[in-house]
Formats: structure tokens, sequence, C-alpha cells
């Protein structure tokens, strides 16, 4: 399966939001739990249906998406 095709949004599916293919993984749950430190292979081992490529097809959406022209503001807490 093709990189593009991994990623799915479907009404029906977790309110639309995208999805890891033939599960209801959320690219939003893979990277909130890759940057809470947990591993690729505790997410693998968590989530028996999700695949190396199908975690790679979610950063790789998620860093398109955030592509766009958007600006997004981050308040630094350091001195």
């Amino acid at each position: 399966m093709e990189a593009e095709q991994l990623i799915t949004s479907d009404p029906a599916v977790m309110l639309g939001k995208p999805v890891v293919a033939g599960t209801r993984i959320t690219v939003e749950s893979i990277l909130e739990r890759l940057g809470a430190g947990e591993s690729v292979t505790q997410l693998l081992e968590a989530h028996p249906r999700l695949t190396l490529p199908g975690i790679q097809a979610a950063l790789s959406f998620a860093a398109e998406a955030l592509r766009s022209d958007a600006v997004y503001w981050v308040e630094s807490s350091a001195p």
C-alpha cells in the first residue's frame, strides 16, 4: 500500500480524524504518544494492527499538514 493510502479520513471513523488505514488509531494519537516518550516498538506492541509503515505515514502526514502557510505561535518559557 502506498504511503498516501495509509492515512484515511472517514466521518464514520473517529469523527473523521485522519487514521492509519484499517485501524482506529489516529495520527493525533500516534504523535501524542511518541511526543510523550513512548517508543515505536511500544506503539507497535500496544496496537498489533499498526505497522511501521503506518507510523511513518502518520509522521509524514503530520509534517505535510504543518507545511501550510499557517503560523503557530508558541510562547517560550525561557527567561
